[in-house]
């Protein structure tokens, strides 16, 4: 295997590994000390929240808890027992449902390690739970032949909490493990604390290189200790001094040799550079087939909670199924967020969001794992109005005049993204020769359909009743018609 230098002429060498080439979709879970007080929207900004006036979740604590000055969100640490979870039963569950790789988000923005860590003494094994998280989920799932991811957002520490507010917790140095170094203690210079949370984070002073020393070993002991098969990266190592980027993916990417398998990591914005690591579209994705590899991150619910939180709602399965769909054909792949009870348990909700992925791969999963995308996405009236990160916010429903198409050897897989006419016609095959298609049948149905094709495309007359839910393959074989 290839050996990588630190700089980005050597890393962008790098390339997609061939198991999530083919894997397409994977589980990762938000569950933390942010899961106890389990209040949104976004769970997992909890602790960032707390601490700072106007929001939901500030007004929530004092209301629940207290004032911050006298309830910190380490207050929170003893609460997090974990007593039902069980990493088996998770990796039963995500096994279940289709996934090909799977695993935690192994420290969030609020500094607590889940993990049994040497480097930092704010973790799952020496307090809460008092259990290696990380280490128990890697053996469960690749236990199930999974491989194993882990996601970091722990750049972000830095300017999560508000060191300038000297009647709470966060300004005491005894605490800094927790809640990051001390800096901009007398607030900030531009005016005060805006509304804009993005722009104090500018506003405050950038990393130490003690901080940046703390992120790397972190991050050196999760690669070295649980050897992840991925790393995920949150948006906060836009921050990180590059010379510390390339230096930890050199670092991670050499260990293929050592390790004798291939890794990936994914990255957001333009924090790495260009064609060095896997694209991430935050609660989004492609409008249209693209040149090069790319990944989703989303959640079973459907309001950006992120983590647990008891009144938010899950999605229907078949607008995970056609988000998988949609990104396979356009060239990606999907990684599907669970937020876990703060016991451990995984919420109803989110069971049968898994149930019903794994029901529909069952059937399908031909047309989805070990493909690629086919000469077109695919055909149909819908449209989306927006594209990359975030255009969630603007999700679209399909209707069976919609097809997304992926392709395998002979094969040409085309879904359809809602139960069809029982006359329907494809008109992308127009692109094929006369007497190129051998035959057509729909998968999880017993024998081959009527079909021909014609001057309108490829016309079939549809199975009188459906396999499954959500959306339905048609496998189309070809041969050569000379």
């Amino acid at each position: 295997m290839q050996t990588y230098e630190a700089n980005w002429a050597s890393l962008r060498q790098h390339t997609t590994p061939q198991w999530l080439r083919d894997a397409k979709f994977g589980i990762y879970t938000h569950w933390g000390v942010y899961s106890v007080p389990a209040c949104g929207p976004n769970g997992t900004w909890y602790a960032h929240n707390m601490y700072r006036q106007g929001n939901s979740q500030y007004d929530y604590h004092e209301k629940t808890f207290g004032p911050a000055s006298e309830f910190g969100y380490k207050e929170f640490i003893p609460m997090f027992t974990a007593k039902k979870f069980d990493a088996d039963e998770w990796a039963d569950i995500f096994k279940a449902s289709g996934a090909q790789f799977a695993g935690p988000v192994a420290e969030h923005h609020d500094g607590f390690s889940m993990w049994n860590s040497k480097v930092n003494e704010w973790n799952a094994f020496n307090m809460g739970p008092k259990r290696d998280v990380v280490g128990e989920l890697a053996t469960a799932m690749r236990r199930q032949d999974m491989r194993f991811m882990i996601a970091l957002h722990h750049a972000e520490q830095w300017w999560f909490y508000p060191h300038w507010r000297k009647d709470c917790d966060v300004s005491d140095p005894e605490f800094s493990g927790l809640y990051g170094p001390l800096h901009n203690v007398d607030g900030l210079e531009k005016g005060g604390i805006p509304d804009e949370r993005f722009r104090e984070w500018f506003w405050q002073d950038r990393p130490t290189g003690s901080f940046l020393n703390f992120w790397r070993e972190k991050a050196h002991e999760l690669i070295d200790n649980y050897r992840p098969d991925l790393i995920w990266f949150d948006f906060g190592i836009n921050f990180v001094f590059e010379t510390y980027r390339k230096e930890l993916l050199a670092y991670y990417y050499n260990k293929e040799t050592e390790w004798q398998k291939e890794v990936a990591v994914t990255y957001k914005g333009h924090d790495l550079a260009v064609g060095s690591a896997l694209i991430d579209y935050e609660l989004g994705r492609m409008d249209e087939l693209t040149y090069y590899d790319w990944i989703t991150d989303t959640s079973v619910d459907d309001q950006g909670a992120w983590s647990y939180v008891p009144d938010a709602a899950f999605k229907k399965v078949s607008t995970l199924v056609h988000n998988l769909v949609d990104n396979v054909s356009k060239n990606g792949y999907l990684l599907l967020n669970v937020g876990p009870r703060p016991d451990g348990s995984i919420p109803a909700g989110a069971k049968i969001c898994l149930e019903g992925i794994g029901d529909w791969l069952r059937i399908n999963g031909e047309a989805i794992f070990g493909t690629t995308p086919w000469l077109t996405y695919g055909e149909g009236p819908t449209k989306m109005e927006t594209r990359g990160m975030f255009s969630e916010r603007k999700e679209v429903e399909y209707t069976p005049s919609d097809f997304r198409f992926t392709c395998r050897d002979e094969h040409i897989f085309a879904t359809c993204l809602g139960w069809p006419d029982k006359n329907l016609v494809i008109r992308s095959m127009k692109k094929l020769y006369p007497g190129e298609i051998a035959s057509v049948h729909m998968l999880g149905v017993e024998g081959d359909l009527k079909w021909s094709q014609t001057e309108n495309g490829l016309e079939i007359t549809a199975p009188p009743e459906p396999p499954c839910d959500s959306a339905f393959v048609f496998k189309i074989t070809r041969k050569n018609p000379f």
